[in-house]
């Protein structure tokens, strides 16, 4: 698969100042696999995973000197450790909290090493370090699939191309636009786990992809039980469902059951959103920049982490919405404004985690929410998200109007267009 992050980890590769690099990202994303490409252009690869080879742990027992653990891991898997010619693969590092400990240790004394590791719930053993190399280590973060790595899986560069060059001043061709939208409506079934698209792609059957998700959900729900030492199991998964139950709109603890330990549940949510697997997007006044020294962290809503995982918990009909010529029919649960949200989030820097705004106004009689407030160099840009091609886009106009910003932007199933002030977008064009 042609990732976004490709090319980043070639970049890395080529950099005489690299530092060690540690690739940040939930469960099933495509880390290893990204790596075990990038291995394929060096002339040793040796990868290590802490989770299936115990007995590695003891060569990390001792004085963490990356001379020494180079030596005895070169001796052990019989695979050369050379500067720039090796890549050194720390896989599923979590697992070997002193493993994490001796990263960086290597910028200093392995610099022309080129090293990185991965691992799911990092952030968990991140936050029991004492410290962790500040300076020596570069983080990249990675998510599932974006709908454009959907289209490339799907060997379709010359309809790729083509929308990456269409706008409002530009519109694409009509009958292209319904096979965009056809791809667009696998894709929110699929959702972006490389595992569940390669099902679709390989065997062509949809129904197939949607019983790896259910594995993946399983999978997950197993994962649950490695956070039991801060939350009882069953609180994660309460909170978990209560995201897809509560999409689109605020999301509140005091939903999920009236007896839940409120604490316990606000440290479930806090522990989904370290794990990678929600995203939330918080309330801005966005009365200028930037957008995060005006937030209500009281206000937000939470976005699960890939839309496949979504709509599969939340039970959606496949063949209404296969089927259905108006995307709207299918739309239950906020389905597009969760897509455009994770999709903002997809091609954001991967340098940091991304941090996502909405607005609302709350007035008897006149209440406004625009879906997504984002800051475009130094504007403001306010987004409003309709799965269909029908919508008045009053909210987005009254926060024009009331923040003096020129334009808007409006994501839906049109085509390219504009409307006197407001540009519009086909919901597979978010980029």
């Amino acid at each position: 698969m042609k990732r976004h992050i490709n090319k980043y980890l070639i970049n890395w590769k080529a950099d005489i100042k690299r530092k060690v690099l540690l690739l940040r990202g939930a469960r099933q994303v495509g880390k290893t696999y990204s790596v075990r490409e990038l291995g394929k252009s060096f002339r040793y690869f040796l990868e290590i995973n802490f989770e299936s080879d115990r007995k590695i742990h003891q060569l990390f027992a001792g004085d963490l000197n990356p001379i020494e653990i180079c030596n005895n891991l070169s001796v052990y898997y019989n695979i050369p450790i050379i500067d720039g010619e090796t890549l050194l693969f720390f896989d599923e590092i979590q697992a070997c909290v002193p493993a994490m400990s001796s990263l960086r240790f290597f910028y200093e004394k392995r610099p022309g090493l080129h090293l990185i590791a991965a691992g799911s719930l990092l952030e968990f053993a991140l936050s029991e370090l004492p410290s962790f190399g500040m300076g020596r280590i570069d983080s990249l973060y990675m998510y599932p699939l974006s709908f454009d790595e959907f289209l490339l899986a799907n060997n379709e560069e010359k309809l790729y191309d083509i929308k990456q060059n269409s706008s409002p001043e530009k519109p694409i061709n009509d009958v292209l636009h319904s096979k965009l939208l056809n791809y667009f409506r696998q894709f929110m079934l699929t959702g972006g786990l490389p595992e569940v698209i390669n099902t679709l792609i390989e065997t062509g059957d949809l129904l197939k992809s949607q019983k790896v998700l259910d594995n993946l959900i399983n999978g997950l729900d197993d994962d649950f039980a490695k956070y039991k030492k801060r939350v009882p199991v069953f609180r994660i998964r309460e909170v978990f469902e209560a995201v897809v139950q509560q999409s689109g709109s605020k999301f509140l603890l005091s939903k999920i059951a009236g007896n839940s330990n409120h604490q316990q549940l606000k440290e479930a949510l806090k522990l989904l959103e370290m794990a990678g697997l929600v995203f939330t997007v918080t309330h801005t006044a966005a009365n200028g920049l930037p957008l995060g020294a005006q937030v209500n962290s009281k206000k937000f809503k939470v976005l699960m982490y890939d839309q496949g995982i979504f709509q599969r918990i939340l039970g959606l009909d496949l063949s209404s919405h296969l089927l259905a010529d108006d995307f709207s029919i299918a739309n239950k649960g906020a389905l597009a404004e969760q897509f455009v949200g994770l999709e903002i989030v997809k091609y954001s820097s991967v340098n940091s985690k991304q941090k996502l705004f909405y607005w609302h106004r709350e007035k008897r009689g006149s209440n406004a929410e625009v879906d997504y407030i984002i800051q475009n160099k130094e504007k403001i840009v306010p987004i409003e998200v309709k799965s269909g091609t029908q919508g008045k886009m009053q909210s987005l106009h009254i926060f024009l109007k009331e923040k003096n910003i020129k334009r808007g932007v409006r994501i839906s199933s049109e085509n390219f267009c504009s409307y006197k002030n407001i540009n519009v977008f086909p919901l597979y064009a978010v980029n």
